[in-house]
């Protein structure tokens, strides 16, 4: 499958090299088309990674992922263009972090809105999934690195994107996936956030994750 990635960052570079890993040809798109480090990441993946700008990986995604820094991603997905994403799956990934003030950080959306929904707004006619927000990018293609099985979450308004974004996810490792809902459920995936970074001051380490227990 051909996969856009958009973001060069930490989170975008675990998730396109997962991708390209699994088989999938992926185009890493930065906000310039010469960008230094999608063109590493290109020459470092070899056969199957391509780079280019947000509209290039846009266009050349059957499935785009958005991983910039969620103050990013609207303007990101502005410059893939709305007619490189009409009708594709659009995994949002970012989270709307607020560190201005320091730690710990807040939210930008506030009570009542989401990242996800923003996108969605922004761009009705692609099918917006939120996914992979709620792990650290070490986590998100490699759920073997923590010492027991445990949870990742979705949610979106297209019942077909949400079970392809699910397959990719089965893909990378994920055991269980729980479908929380249409995109309002991204309220409760992003403000999930501000627990994690309370667990991250505790534990000492971001490599963890939850589990669902009944």
């Amino acid at each position: 499958m051909k996969i856009g990635v958009l973001g060069t960052g930490t989170v975008g570079s675990a998730i396109a090299t997962r991708l390209v890993k699994a088989g999938h040809e992926v185009r890493m798109g930065a906000r310039d088309s010469g960008n230094a480090k999608a063109k590493a990441w290109a020459a470092g993946e070899g056969k199957g990674a391509s780079h280019g700008d947000f509209a290039a990986a846009a266009d050349f995604g059957e499935i785009v992922f958005s991983a910039t820094l969620g103050e990013a991603a609207l303007d990101a997905l502005k410059a893939a263009g709305p007619a490189n994403l009409r009708g594709k799956v659009l995994v949002d990934v970012s989270n709307p972090i607020d560190s201005s003030k320091g730690m710990p950080p807040a939210l930008f959306t506030g009570p009542g809105d989401s990242l996800g929904e923003r996108i969605q707004r922004e761009f009705p006619d692609a099918r917006v999934v939120k996914a992979l927000n709620t792990i650290t990018a070490s986590l998100m293609g490699h759920p073997e690195h923590l010492h027991a099985d445990s949870d990742l979450f979705v949610c979106g308004n297209d019942a077909d994107a949400k079970a392809r974004v699910q397959v990719l996810l089965g893909e990378f490792g994920w055991k269980t996936v729980h479908d929380l809902g249409d995109i309002r459920s991204a309220r409760g995936m992003e403000a999930y956030l501000l627990f994690w970074f309370a667990l991250y001051g505790a534990q000492k380490t971001t490599g963890f994750n939850i589990r669902i227990v009944r």
